[in-house]
């Protein structure tokens, strides 16, 4: 089958992973897979002008209202993949709602990636307990081997003198509003005028660029806060490795991959106490879950100084990871569902 695949493909962020790997997926089958991003497919007329160059069997999209809602009238059977953002953001709007309500009505198959994700969706979205099935993120880590942490720490403006004392908590996101970067500045520039040693670098891409400019501006006055570029998949899980925690402080999530891929890599993970971060995080047993500045530091030095809780958190986690993330397990999901499109 020739199936089109609607994604946002920002460079180096979740969504962008998720769909690469899906994508490898359904090649693996023995599909054609053409990767688009939602960015330059705008509207229906857009996804029929594709129709009409590559004859298309079937089509996919991760999110139901950004990509979903563009098949609605490409006129061949299609199946969609829910994001955070289609049930924390998007379904407060009634308008969006009845699109993405159409949209999983019309779909041959609907994805979520966890139960309390699917559970959410089902209430909210009034569907039958049968249209949506789970199946969790798949991940799979492999770290740069010429990764270099010295120059990765210069690049973000640490300074590097006693750099093995230094003790990194690394927060991956995309930056704009509901990944909240901004949430624990203060806090952490209070703790680090205390303990120098302590640093916070936020790495990710620019996008919201007003609101990356606000960032930038907020870590120049901040204490002990780094901004660093967004890198490669391997240069970032390098980074990880290297890392004393890597943090979460969204607003919402539907499933952090950068989360899970800490927990593969056995780094501890400080995650920000909402439905999807709870979801993968058990408190104390895989990461830690805080529900405010005050308890990230406190929770923070007690993983700084623990290194018996350290080294529990990285074992629990990678075998969590290992267990519930299986890539081939969603890789042969994926390449059942896609066959209903046949």
């Amino acid at each position: 089958m020739r199936l089109l695949f609607l994604a946002c493909l920002s460079p180096q962020t979740g969504n962008c992973t998720t769909a690469e790997r899906i994508r490898d997926h359904i090649e693996r089958a023995g599909h054609v897979c053409l990767l688009r991003d939602t960015r330059d497919v705008r509207c229906a007329s857009d996804v029929a002008h594709l129709q009409r160059e590559t004859a298309l069997d079937g089509a996919l999209a991760i999110h139901l209202y950004k990509a979903g809602r563009l098949l609605l009238d490409a006129g061949v059977p299609f199946g969609v993949v829910f994001g955070g953002t289609d049930i924390n953001e998007d379904a407060k709007d009634e308008g969006k709602r009845a699109v993405m309500k159409e949209v999983l009505n019309r779909a041959r198959f609907a994805v979520s990636f966890s139960k309390e994700l699917k559970e959410k969706a089902e209430a909210i979205l009034e569907c039958g307990s049968g249209q949506i099935c789970v199946q969790a993120q798949g991940i799979e880590t492999r770290p740069s081997l010429d990764f270099s942490w010295m120059e990765f720490l210069r690049s973000a403006g640490v300074c590097v003198d006693g750099v093995e004392d230094l003790k990194v908590f690394l927060l991956v996101c995309g930056l704009r509003r509901v990944k909240d970067p901004l949430y624990l500045l203060n806090a952490f520039s209070e703790w680090h005028t205390q303990n120098p040693l302590a640093i916070l670098i936020i790495i990710g891409p620019k996008m919201d660029l007003e609101f990356s400019t606000e960032v930038q501006k907020c870590v120049e006055r901040s204490a002990g806060v780094f901004l660093a570029a967004e890198r490669s998949q391997e240069e970032l899980h390098a980074a990880m490795q290297r890392s004393l925690a890597v943090v979460n402080s969204s607003q919402s999530e539907g499933m952090s991959a950068a989360v899970l891929e800490a927990m593969d890599l056995g780094v501890p993970v400080l995650a920000r106490n909402i439905p999807g971060n709870a979801a993968i995080v058990r408190h104390g047993i895989t990461g830690l879950l805080f529900s405010c500045p005050e308890e990230f530091v406190c929770l923070s030095k007690q993983l700084l100084h623990d290194k018996e809780l350290r080294a529990s958190l990285g074992r629990n986690g990678t075998r969590y990871v290992t267990q519930h993330h299986s890539a081939a397990l969603e890789r042969t999901t994926y390449q059942r569902l896609v066959a209903t499109l046949h």
